[in-house]
């Protein structure tokens, strides 16, 4: 698939979630969840059940995680929080993948003059990690992580960082799958294209993008439309 497939998008700076938008990391976020439920003496939870988990970094996937097997502490999560990092940083892509036609419309909007970053809740260093692990390492302008900023979504600051950072070109748009990513764009006042088949905790008609996408073929002609 090739740039002339695509309509052409108005947008300058393309910003994109990662968990769940630009690639389908749930078996690996399962496995390391799993792995420190384990050693704190909980069941394993189903992988479909950690889909609509993630999306608000680890601490907050240690949350329901103990939530979903039986008590929740701050002691628990700061006592699982190593455990979970120490797995997740080696083997932070064994399974994990970018979805269907994920490059081929990245390519795309590059080669039409676009400038594309990532804003995501994943921390900094294990999203450099994992985009390393894919070959991704060169491919966006600017990586703002879950602690690159003292804040993260939906607080908007951390997606006008990755806008301003990456040349603060506009017009500009933000691709996500979640309401964290719908809620950081709409308190940003930029536009939002959701994925339907991502990591979301509600049905995708009610995370309030101004377009929803069911593949990643119709991205550009979705911000066409805009």
């Amino acid at each position: 698939m090739t740039a002339e497939t695509f309509a052409t998008s108005r947008f300058r700076t393309v910003v994109f979630d990662l968990d769940g938008t630009l690639a389908d990391t749930a078996p690996d976020l399962t496995a390391a969840l799993n792995h420190a439920l384990t050693a704190l003496g909980r069941p394993p939870i189903p992988p479909a059940d950690v889909r609509h988990m993630v999306g608000h970094g680890v601490r907050a996937l240690l949350q329901k995680g103990l939530a979903a097997t039986g008590e929740v502490t701050e002691a628990l999560i700061d006592q699982g929080f190593p455990v979970f990092l120490e797995y997740y940083e080696a083997h932070v892509a064994d399974h994990s993948h970018a979805f269907e036609g994920v490059e081929a419309t990245l390519d795309a909007l590059v080669a039409d003059g676009v400038t594309i970053a990532i804003c995501t809740n994943k921390l900094e260093a294990l999203t450099h990690r994992f985009l390393k692990a894919i070959g991704w390492e060169n491919r966006f302008a600017v990586v703002i992580g879950g602690d690159t900023l003292p804040v993260r979504k939906p607080d908007p600051a951390p997606l006008f960082a990755a806008i301003a950072r990456s040349g603060g070109a506009l017009p500009a748009a933000f691709i996500g799958d979640s309401i964290t990513d719908t809620d950081t764009a709409k308190a940003a006042g930029i536009p939002c294209v959701a994925l339907s088949f991502g990591f979301h905790d509600r049905p995708p008609e009610q995370l309030g993008a101004d377009r929803l996408i069911d593949h990643w073929n119709q991205l550009i002609p979705a911000l066409a439309s805009l």
